[in-house]
């Protein structure tokens, strides 16, 4: 199955110049390497060196204003947008058309009014990893992806522009992990239910009750109460949490 489009900007420094034969040319960076993103719903990303190697080599890349199709200002096969990997990240180097939204965005540009660049992309198969960062926080790592577009924009494109990725990029960390995906879809739906009913009980508190210190001190309480069955612990909402985090708990234990 074909994945999602989806789009991450950077803030890139872009160069206006004026050709010495009549036109105008941008270029800036489209996606830098090895540097994280903000929070993208759970999770944080990096894009490795090399990712877009493959894909500016074979792929029909147009270079779009705010991603938009009927704001073409180059494309890679006519010769109009020039695409590159260099020590920074994506580089991209585009000759504007002589149309009127075209010049706008060059004097936009210009002036600073337009500071930010976008990429929209697809990850190939096999094309991202999961790990970690330093805070224990999960990272997901572009390796190899589809270039579809690069495009400076006036606002950038967060997370929630991109329909169902936060989702996928949770099963895809459940799978990383080796915990089963039912299991991490059961037990979130648990956890968004067991916070409501706090709320809406009026017992809710400032404590993440989800946490790994709340998760120990559930489990201690649980061992002193007799249960008729008790609950396996691959099936709660803390054991879901230790296990994304790489804390306590094997796969298939």
């Amino acid at each position: 199955m074909t994945s999602a489009v989806e789009r991450r900007f950077v803030n890139s420094e872009f160069q206006v110049r004026t050709l010495p034969m009549g036109g105008v040319q941008i270029e800036g960076h489209a996606a830098v390497f090895n540097r994280y993103s903000q929070d993208l719903g759970g999770f944080v990303e990096q894009v490795a060196p090399g990712a877009f190697s493959k894909t500016i080599a074979e792929a029909d890349v147009r270079a779009l204003f705010n991603h938009d199709p009927s704001m073409v200002l180059g494309r890679n096969r006519a010769g109009t947008l020039r695409l590159s990997e260099d020590n920074v990240g994506l580089h991209y180097q585009v000759d504007l058309p002589d149309t009127s939204y075209a010049r706008d965005l060059a004097t936009s540009m210009g002036r600073g009014d337009v500071s930010q660049s976008s990429f929209g992309f697809r990850v190939v198969p096999n094309g991202d990893d999961w790990s970690f960062t330093e805070q224990d926080y999960p990272l997901r790592t572009l390796r190899e992806l589809q270039l579809m577009d690069v495009s400076p924009v006036t606002y950038p494109a967060y997370l929630d522009a991109d329909s169902g990725i936060a989702g996928r990029a949770l099963t895809g960390l459940a799978k990383a992990r080796g915990v089963s995906v039912d299991a991490v879809q059961h037990d979130l739906r648990a956890a968004i239910r067991g916070a409501v009913l706090l709320r809406d009980a009026g017992t809710e508190s400032d404590e993440d009750p989800l946490s790994p210190d709340r998760a120990e001190e559930r489990e201690s309480t649980s061992t002193t109460k007799a249960t008729d069955a008790p609950a396996d612990p691959t099936h709660s909402a803390e054991r879901l949490r230790l296990a994304l985090m790489n804390k306590r708990f094997a796969p298939g234990r």
